[in-house]
């Protein structure tokens, strides 16, 4: 049976520890993936004298304008990815804030062709351009497709499911999310109470490919550095941990941490450190947040503080990339959550 559309209003995953771990909060600060707004509404009301909400789904952007009248001036609307950030605010600000989790607003639509759990066009594209999931599916040779399912979902059975949609789309065009479910579905076994559904995994790893995810990931850690003031606080919310196994390796490499995983490798070059942690483990929610909100169960929060030292560019190689390349994903489009 489908899942009905939620009617419960948006809730921001650890919005009071990254308030806390960001006080005080004042000046400029950009929301990079703005969403339904909560995260923004948090820091103006939290005391933010302007939020840059910036996103490159214009529905978001379209849904705000209800309510973005309350803050009288204090939100800036700007369409886009998160990576072009720092040309998109104009000046260096106060603080940055992303949420890497797919908006509950995109779940919600099955015309978005984002879950599972409802039928509709097989798209996940975020910006509503380019490739959708559907052309992916029907397009790439089985071998990308096992590779996209293994390195972007860690789905063991990659293999096994990409030779499966290969064979069904011979048969017929795979063109809806309950099509390509039910073909993952026939691959594995039935879920155990309390397990998640079959096509997890493998929905989580075709979104990232549509969207070019970790590249757009990457490229907005970098621009969120160079968009920060000295002093400025960046704060990560991720959902899974290939994202925050990038976010805590860039975090690490930046702030001078990270050391050599490789003793037989030449020593990196000595720099200075950007960033300096302010939070050295990641935070997780609490009993009672998890209680209130079901989705922040696999929510991690990582807040670094900018240093005086130039921007630059992170050394790719060193940040755990799965090891999928653009070259394999640029067919299906660009770019990530923004």
């Amino acid at each position: 049976m489908m899942e009905a559309p939620s009617s419960a209003p948006h809730v921001p995953v650890l919005l009071r520890p990254l308030l806390a771990a960001v006080a005080p909060v004042s000046g400029v600060w950009i929301d990079g993936t703005f969403g339904a707004g909560g995260y923004a509404r948090g820091l103006l009301d939290a005391g933010a004298d302007l939020v840059i909400g910036i996103d490159r789904d214009p529905l978001a952007l379209e849904m705000a304008q209800a309510w973005a009248g309350e803050y009288a001036g204090r939100l800036r609307l700007e369409h886009g990815t998160f990576s072009q950030m720092d040309e998109l605010a104009g000046a260096q600000v106060e603080g940055v804030v992303l949420d890497l989790g797919v908006s509950s607003m995109q779940l919600d639509r099955a015309e978005r062709g984002f879950s599972f759990l409802r039928d509709g066009p097989l798209d996940m594209r975020m910006s509503q351009q380019g490739p959708s999931a559907a052309d992916l599916v029907a397009t790439l040779p089985e071998a990308e497709l096992a590779d996209i399912l293994y390195h972007f979902g860690e789905e063991r059975a990659s293999r096994r499911i990409a030779r499966a949609i290969v064979a069904a789309r011979t048969e017929a065009d795979i063109k809806t999310t309950l099509q390509l479910a039910g073909i993952v579905e026939k691959c594995l076994p039935r879920p155990k109470p309390g397990q998640s559904h079959p096509a997890t995994r493998s929905f989580q790893a075709i979104r990232i490919a549509v969207n070019a995810e970790f590249d757009e990931l990457v490229e907005g850690l970098e621009a969120a550095e160079r968009a920060l003031k000295p002093g400025g606080r960046l704060a990560v919310v991720t959902f899974h941990s290939l994202e925050d196994r990038i976010v805590k390796r860039f975090f690490q490499l930046r702030a001078g941490q990270a050391g050599n995983a490789n003793r037989y490798a030449p020593q990196p070059e000595e720099v200075a450190p950007r960033f300096t942690l302010t939070t050295r483990r990641a935070v997780a929610p609490d009993d009672g947040e998890m209680a209130e909100n079901p989705r922040a169960r696999s929510a991690k929060l990582r807040v670094a503080t900018r240093t005086e030292a130039p921007a630059g560019t992170v050394d790719r190689s060193r940040l755990g990339l799965p090891g999928v390349s653009r070259a394999d994903t640029a067919r299906t489009g660009r770019k990530g959550r923004g």
